[in-house]
């Protein structure tokens, strides 16, 4: 059920998405000023088939991302969303195209790139603060300067008392905290986001959100994140980079119309309800008659009673 219908406003008497007050329209001329970050030309990747052939994952994509912007990744399955942030990653190579990171060409992994993965990617055998140093370790920083760095990290993320406790001590939502401490430790210039907070229940999801917000506004970071959920991309991103599948094309780039700072009482506001309504469309478009009836069959459950008969609950 769409949001419109929950709240009881008819889709026709919503605002056009793409309005904006002037205070949302400064902000994002505001945006645009600032340096660009990252840069994708042309971008297509194609795997080979084992029978032969190709497929084509993502097919020319083209777009910028600006210093602390937050961008959100949307789109149906099979649109190559995880392909995208695996290319961004510097994870996987691409058939063509190129993607630039302040001016330079990104070829391979790299620490101005950070990683957050819907999965609990914590080393089990180290604890809370162990994990955050670990990265600091490797680029060769000193105990005593990675120590520092870490507990400022916990700090940040709210997790000072928990540096001792090893990951099987923690909550989803705690362990997804250490994972973005972890990966901020490298100071990134961004911050790579794929379904985080996929595996979290909906409480925990939602101060999720709202503990990312913070953290992005208190640092300088520019994330792209990767979402299923229409809601949330509304919720955290600036602009929404909405994906269309087979294979995978820039379907639009929306300017999300809500004002920030974001609260989630913004979630039944006329922008709100206007940008999902949007996104709604693009992801789940209508389908023609003929293949309404085509589907009817799978849309239904076949019907085996089960219990006897008189014992019915509607």
């Amino acid at each position: 059920m769409s949001n419109s219908v929950k709240t009881g406003i008819s889709p026709s008497a919503l605002p056009d998405y793409r309005a904006q007050s002037p205070a949302v329209a400064a902000r994002f001329a505001k945006l645009k000023e600032r340096p660009v970050v990252l840069t994708v030309e042309n971008l297509t990747r194609r795997f080979l088939q084992p029978g032969g052939g190709e497929t084509t994952a993502i097919e020319s994509l083209n777009f910028v991302t600006h210093r602390r912007e937050f961008v959100c990744i949307l789109g149906p399955s099979g649109c190559g969303k995880s392909t995208l942030i695996r290319l961004l990653a510097g994870l996987d190579t691409p058939t063509s195209g190129r993607i630039l990171l302040d001016g330079k060409e990104v070829h391979g992994p790299g620490p101005e790139r950070g990683m957050v993965f819907q999965g609990y990617t914590l080393f089990p055998w180290l604890t809370v603060k162990a994990n955050v140093m670990f990265g600091l370790k490797i680029r060769g920083i000193s105990p005593t300067e990675a120590e520092r760095d870490a507990r400022q990290w916990l700090d940040l993320v709210g997790l000072t008392r928990f540096a001792d406790a090893y990951p099987n001590q923690l909550s989803g939502g705690m362990k997804q905290r250490v994972a973005i401490a972890r990966a901020l430790a490298n100071n990134p210039r961004i911050l790579l986001m794929d379904e985080p907070f996929g595996a979290l229940d909906a409480q925990t999801r939602s101060q999720m959100q709202k503990h990312l917000l913070q953290i992005w506004k208190n640092v300088d970071v520019t994330i792209l994140f990767i979402t299923h959920d229409l809601d949330e991309a509304i919720y955290l991103a600036d602009r929404i980079l909405v994906l269309k599948a087979n294979p995978g094309r820039i379907n639009e780039l929306i300017e999300v119309p809500v004002p920030r700072p974001r609260d989630p009482a913004q979630f039944t506001s006329p922008e709100f309800l206007a940008t999902r309504a949007r996104l709604d469309a693009l992801i789940h478009p209508p389908q023609p008659a003929h293949h309404a009836t085509d589907t009817s069959a799978t849309d239904n459950l076949p019907i085996i009673r089960l219990t006897q008969s008189g014992d019915d609950v509607e």
